[in-house]
């Protein structure tokens, strides 16, 4: 077989960002017309993925409390993550740098939940005890385009204040009505909670294609339905993507938890697997292989389904406990069955290029990512590179070079 060398390339997005961040949050929340009784206690709800610059917009939210006579503490706001436990759940917190000593705050970690009056909804509603019995909840999300599906609403505060706070029992009653449970179902329960009064406050954060805050908004229970839905159009068009919309092979160095929820974005390789779900037409691509596991997952390897070919390195790495507790939870179990477990990335490759078809490998569309939350920096192969040529947002940064190491294994990013 021909050597593959793939050209090392940047490409460039939108680059407008925060540049101070604690204050754009003080900004924010100085807009805000709330008042506290002396040591109210206030619940801030922090999620499980991986922010840009969360554990600076949690400390400055919990200062801001405590400076208004607030009494604040954090809940942690992630369904069945975690591995569904309060220890698990406390970890995930302290992989972002949200823990009591760095952001002087208590964190409440508890999986017990209080049953709400349904009313008119379809389902039974459950909220975390610990923000139940606070005087009020400071909903920290950000808000993005869902792996899921797509609709008015998608990842931000209105799912948080549903599946993050109601916990595991939440994520399974919603995650049993399938797609039309998060789709419809989640923005109606997300209308009842946040009128309830005891959500009294959502920090929205847009993020651009480069994984930095782009914007931070403060917002107000009663306008959390309406703004939501803007906020998410402009994460939609800062979205990275990649360079062509036609791949034989996509090769990604790392999967995991912070860097989607299901484990690979499936916005940017154009797979959901989902069942009654449509699979988007574009990116298509014929094999997705994938060679390693972010240590921020903790084992959690929701979301392997999506690959077509997996090696060694990751598979050790993988905590079937939590995979399976966090896939069945969801009930889309095709996103938690094993690839083809190759014994190094070389071989990996191989396998992936055998079922692309009998186009020569000089020929074939290979693109190389870090992960699907970082692609201003890629490897291309000279198809790719010919179909972009004289694009001016993407620049050569190192010219072809082997792919392995001696092992076997793909050299460093």
């Amino acid at each position: 077989m021909t050597p593959i060398q793939l050209t090392k390339i940047s490409q460039t997005f939108n680059q407008d960002a925060i540049s101070d961040v604690e204050k754009t949050v003080r900004e924010q929340l100085s807009r805000v017309q709330l008042t506290f009784k002396p040591r109210a206690r206030i619940a801030i709800a922090v999620g499980s993925r991986g922010i840009a610059n969360l554990a600076c917009i949690v400390k400055t939210t919990v200062d801001w409390i405590r400076d208004k006579g607030g009494d604040p503490f954090i809940v942690p706001a992630m369904g069945s993550h975690g591995g569904a436990t309060a220890d698990g759940q406390q970890q995930v917190l302290a992989s972002y740098g949200v823990m009591p000593e760095k952001i002087n705050c208590p964190i409440c970690s508890s999986m017990e939940v209080v049953e709400l009056s349904q009313g008119n909804l379809e389902h039974r509603l459950f909220i975390d005890r610990n923000a139940h019995q606070a005087d009020g909840v400071v909903l920290i999300n950000r808000i993005k385009p869902h792996t899921d599906f797509h609709g008015t609403y998608e990842s931000g505060l209105v799912k948080m204040s549903v599946i993050g706070l109601g916990k595991e029992r939440q994520a399974q009653e919603m995650h049993r009505y399938g797609v039309y449970g998060l789709k419809e179902l989640i923005p109606r329960a997300a209308a009842t909670l946040l009128a309830s009064g005891n959500i009294i406050l959502g920090i929205g954060i847009v993020e651009n294609a480069y994984d930095q805050t782009f914007v931070i908004e403060a917002i107000m229970p009663q306008q959390i339905m309406n703004r939501e839905p803007e906020l998410l159009e402009q994460a939609r068009k800062n979205m990275p993507k990649l360079p062509t919309d036609k791949l034989d092979v996509l090769i990604i160095d790392r999967m995991g938890k912070d860097i989607s929820g299901a484990g690979i974005d499936t916005n940017i390789i154009g797979r959901i697997k989902i069942r009654g779900e449509k699979e988007p037409e574009v990116p298509d691509i014929k094999m997705i292989v994938v060679t390693d596991l972010t240590a921020a997952s903790h084992g959690n390897a929701t979301g392997i389904g999506l690959a077509d070919v997996t090696t060694r390195r990751l598979f050790e790495k993988i905590d079937f406990a939590a995979t399976y507790l966090n896939t069945v939870t969801s009930a889309f179990l095709e996103r938690g069955k094993l690839p083809i477990v190759a014994e190094t990335g070389k071989i990996a490759l191989d396998y992936a290029l055998r079922a692309c078809g009998p186009t020569p490998t000089e020929q074939k569309k290979i693109i190389r990512i870090k992960d699907t939350l970082h692609l201003d920096e890629l490897y291309v192969s000279q198809a790719v590179l010919d179909e972009i040529n004289g694009q001016k947002e993407f620049r050569i940064i190192r010219m072809p070079g082997s792919l392995f190491d001696e092992a076997g294994d793909f050299q460093e990013f």
